[in-house]
């Protein structure tokens, strides 16, 4: 079986080490963090190895990057740029009970957690992050480095560029564009196109002011698994 580490020991990381024990597919070897204070110590009983620089000591182990949060939603495209890995170094994990269609697309580092669903001709780019009860509907399209969090429920069509982050139970009305690194706050209702850069919330979600992820302009032009068209 081949070995898997965590890049992260937060609580999206933790929950990917329960996805990855519950589909059997990698052996878990352990978690990376940056934080010294957590090296040699476990997470929910998973040892936290050392530095995420530890990865290219690993050379035979698959990496799946587990960062990043609504107050600092760049951190995975940071991390990925620093680490410099190639992408057949990433590992796709899946939990057992997502339902994942015949005709969608998944790209490398990309995780999808327990009992989210992908219809139909969902393509979903490098390094996305797709929370419980997710609902991904017909051509559907998620760019690199997206965030859906738990419940977000997205119509057909819909598409999410780079780095969008999207809160819990948000719905996005189909047909519609959500800007490259902007952000839907939680219970949101997207009724319409919202720009790149920016926050948006409410029921109809309207513009809140404009986003800040650190290194907006350079996380903007890096390609990663290649464009989504």
């Amino acid at each position: 079986m081949t070995g898997l580490v965590i890049v992260g020991a937060g609580g999206f990381a933790r929950e990917t080490a329960q996805a990855v024990a519950d589909a059997g597919e990698f052996k878990l070897l352990g978690h990376l963090d940056d934080n010294p204070a957590l090296h040699g110590t476990d997470v929910d009983g998973v040892p936290v190895l050392g530095g995420c620089d530890l990865v290219h000591e690993l050379t035979g182990a698959r990496v799946v990057i587990c960062v990043g949060n609504p107050r600092d939603y760049a951190a995975r495209a940071r991390l990925v740029r620093r680490l410099g890995l190639p992408a057949d170094r990433y590992a796709t994990v899946i939990h057992p009970t997502a339902s994942v269609s015949a005709t969608s697309e998944i790209g490398p580092g990309t995780v999808l957690l327990a009992h989210c669903a992908l219809t139909a001709a969902v393509r979903v780019g490098a390094h996305v992050a797709v929370m419980p009860q997710v609902v991904l509907t017909h051509d559907d399209v998620v760019e690199d480095f997206a965030t859906l969090t738990s419940g977000v429920r997205l119509g057909g069509g819909v598409r999410l560029e780079r780095g969008a982050y999207i809160g819990s139970g948000a719905l996005v009305r189909e047909g519609t564009t959500v800007g490259a690194w902007s952000l839907v706050g939680m219970g949101s209702a997207v009724l319409g196109d919202i720009p790149p850069g920016e926050v948006w919330v409410g029921s109809p979600a309207r513009r809140l002011r404009a986003a800040e992820p650190p290194a907006l302009e350079q996380l903007a032009t890096e390609t990663v698994g290649g464009p989504l068209t």
